[in-house]
């Protein structure tokens, strides 16, 4: 299963008890501001959940993620972490 961007929408909606026009607006505006420092070279670290970040090669950008202790674990990923 996965979800789209109208369930996401929806979930984080009932999640904070706020309208979904309210809350869509805010999902947009965080992935703008997430695409816009990727494209600047920034890495975006998003506490819980990991760091997204690019890596200029000779002819491309390669995108990467690099899940959270936490999110490893969640999936019991092989991690550091003591927790």
């Amino acid at each position: 299963m996965s979800i789209d961007k109208q369930e996401l929408v929806r979930r984080v909606s009932q999640r904070v008890e706020r309208e979904t026009g309210m809350v869509e607006t805010v999902i947009d505006a965080t992935l703008e501001e997430i695409y816009e420092s990727l494209q600047h070279g920034d890495s975006v670290s998003l506490r819980n959940f990991g760091t997204f970040y690019v890596r200029v090669e000779p002819k491309c950008w390669v995108f990467k993620f690099n899940p959270s202790q936490r999110l490893r674990k969640l999936f019991g990923w092989a991690s550091t972490s003591k927790t």
